[in-house]
């Protein structure tokens, strides 16, 4: 199901419910040994385990079967748009999630500083994870550089990400990225996916730019190169208030989720502080102001892809032992899921099914008193698409009304 269709036949209805969904962020996993547990098995956590015993269970592909997909369409699929027929470019998100003014002919990019050696290579494409400071004074050098026919704009986003703006007229998005997503190798150069002449001027001059990058940081370490990836314009998005009838808030405290709720018509909620503690903080003083609460929790996925496992099961641990706060409130409906899996035994992202698990009082619950990959591959909500499950929220809601005579 897709939202055209709860919209062209009029289901969504208004109600005073409340909706609250958390993405563990990389959630899914993977034994690190044959016949051994997940980093979400492993986790002590006795409050998820206890809500799923009055839960349906279930597992999701974020994309489609197989597909092992990007942060921008995982959130997409679990936010019930198709990420089939909504593709934006991570560079928009980042840009948003910082709330840079992007015009709607600008071609944004995510950038990432990292590390090469004498040759070029990358030894690490993510600069040791650099922190947010001195990103601020590589940027500075980065503002040095001048290219012919348009405004350049770089700004800083967290840690080692940064976000490159061209403003200028005839600019193409159809890049491909400099990041090859692995070591030993080179920063690939930018290409076109189309023969279009907007986009090969562009591909020259971001080119352009990275030759001068290399130069301005050659003597900077450990960020001494950059990556550049997810070349987009921002397009025209259906709100949640729009298709859903919800007036949505997202608390999230990494930019690039904020951006993708801002561009999908939620309200950002500022959350001061880093910790989950603080996520939920936010949480309850907006509780009465919202019907829809998004709550993103990024460190599952970093520690994912760290190769970090104990560290990924120590953030489920965390964030179980807020879930109470949540519950206190009397939720209509609570989803709990990822966005994608990021199992810390590949180090990146993969193709397995997250784990979800839906709460309301209206749920044929399982009885399943464990929160689990193979406990979910054994409950009603059965093996689904990540968009279909807010269609599933809004029923259990009560703001979906009957189909037909």
């Amino acid at each position: 199901m897709d939202f055209k269709f709860l919209k062209d036949n009029e289901l969504v209805v208004p109600a005073r419910t409340k909706i609250a969904l958390i993405v563990m962020d990389g959630l899914g996993g993977l034994p690190m040994e044959p016949g051994g547990k997940t980093e979400l098995e492993s986790a002590r956590k006795p409050n998820l385990d206890a809500l799923a015993a009055n839960s349906a269970l279930g597992l999701a592909d974020p994309v489609a079967p197989g597909i092992t997909p990007g942060s921008g369409p995982g959130h997409l699929g679990i936010f019930g748009y198709d990420p089939m027929q909504y593709e934006i470019g991570r560079g928009v998100l980042e840009a948003l999630g910082i709330d840079f003014d992007l015009g709607s002919n600008d071609v944004a990019a995510r950038g990432n500083f990292c590390s090469v050696d004498a040759a070029g290579n990358i030894t690490d494409r993510r600069a040791g994870r650099i922190e947010t400071e001195l990103n601020r004074k590589l940027v500075q050098l980065l503002r040095q550089i001048k290219l012919p026919g348009v405004e350049i704009f770089v700004e800083t986003v967290k840690d080692y990400r940064f976000v490159l703006v061209l403003r200028g007229k005839g600019l193409g998005d159809a890049l491909t990225e400099t990041d090859p997503q692995r070591l030993g190798v080179p920063p690939l150069p930018v290409k076109t996916h189309r023969r279009e002449a907007a986009s090969q001027k562009t591909a020259r001059l971001v080119n352009k730019f990275i030759a001068q990058a290399k130069q301005l940081l050659a003597n900077q370490h450990p960020a001494n190169m950059i990556l550049l990836r997810g070349f987009a314009k921002r397009p025209a998005m259906p709100t949640y208030e729009q298709v859903f009838g919800l007036r949505a808030a997202a608390i999230a405290v990494y930019p690039m989720y904020r951006g993708l709720a801002k561009l999908l018509g939620m309200r950002t909620l500022a959350v001061p502080g880093e910790s989950i503690a603080d996520e939920f903080t936010v949480l309850e003083k907006n509780w009465n102001d919202f019907d829809f609460f998004y709550l993103h929790v990024k460190k599952t996925d970093s520690a994912g892809e760290d190769g970090d496992f104990a560290r990924k099961a120590h953030v489920i641990e965390e964030l179980d032992a807020q879930l109470p706060r949540l519950m206190a409130l009397q939720p209509d409906v609570v989803i709990v899921s990822g966005d994608h899996s990021t199992p810390a035994r590949l180090k990146s992202h993969s193709w397995h099914p997250v784990p979800v698990m839906l709460y309301s009082k209206y749920a044929r619950t399982d009885g399943i008193a464990e929160f689990g990959e193979r406990a979910c591959a054994r409950g009603s909500l059965g093996h689904v698409r990540s968009k279909d499950l807010m269609p599933i929220a809004l029923a259990n809601a009560g703001r979906l009304t009957k189909f037909g005579a």
